[in-house]
């Protein structure tokens, strides 16, 4: 499992910091499903949240799950059936985050959190411009995510020490794509040191 604090000093193209009074924190399908994956995350992803809930900046997670063969779509096919079906302990949320009864859940059924969801409308709703992306899998919910709130016009950081995958190699591959056309990369520190200005 990859997650890399310092990659962004290797990737970034780019240098800007989030503006907490236009941003919203996604966290992407931290759940019981992936949590060998998402466990060494948890102490990145927790300082992220608290520093968003000091900040007012809305939390939104995001939890993978399929009810049923109409919302299987190609991700069945491509992972041979090994799916994260409803009403298992693997869809729930990891308990260790920092979930609270106001914070709004995005249930979704393949890659990207804006297909079905709604997340874009939220996000109008709530006068966000600019998203922060966190959570597993960097290479697939995360990285499609991330690309499309770009497509859709929002400003997009990306977290290189708040996000994992199954190895390094395809977490710095995403890091390096997005950080060449996409988003600009952050992790915790600094995350802290742009909301500490604003």
């Amino acid at each position: 499992m990859a997650s890399s604090s310092s990659s962004y000093n290797k990737y970034e193209t780019r240098k800007r910091d989030p503006d907490p009074k236009a941003t919203a924190l996604l966290v992407i399908d931290m759940q019981n499903y992936f949590y060998s994956m998402a466990k060494p995350l948890l102490p990145a992803i927790k300082a992220t949240i608290d520093l968003c809930r000091r900040n007012s900046v809305p939390v939104i997670f995001t939890r993978h799950r399929h009810k049923s063969p109409d919302d299987y779509g190609m991700i069945y096919e491509w992972w041979n059936g090994d799916i994260i079906r409803d009403g298992t302990v693997e869809a729930e949320l990891i308990p260790e985050l920092d979930r609270r009864d106001g914070d709004l859940v995005l249930e979704k059924h393949t890659y990207s959190a804006f297909r079905d969801t709604k997340l874009e409308e939220k996000l109008l709703e709530m006068g966000v411009k600019e998203v922060i992306v966190t959570g597993v899998m960097t290479n697939l919910c995360c990285e499609t995510t991330a690309r499309e709130a770009f497509v859709r016009g929002f400003r997009v950081f990306f977290s290189t020490d708040a996000t994992a995958t199954s190895s390094a190699e395809l977490h710095d591959a995403t890091l390096k794509n997005l950080a060449y056309g996409f988003t600009y990369l952050v992790d915790c520190k600094r995350i802290q040191a742009a909301f500490s200005i604003s």
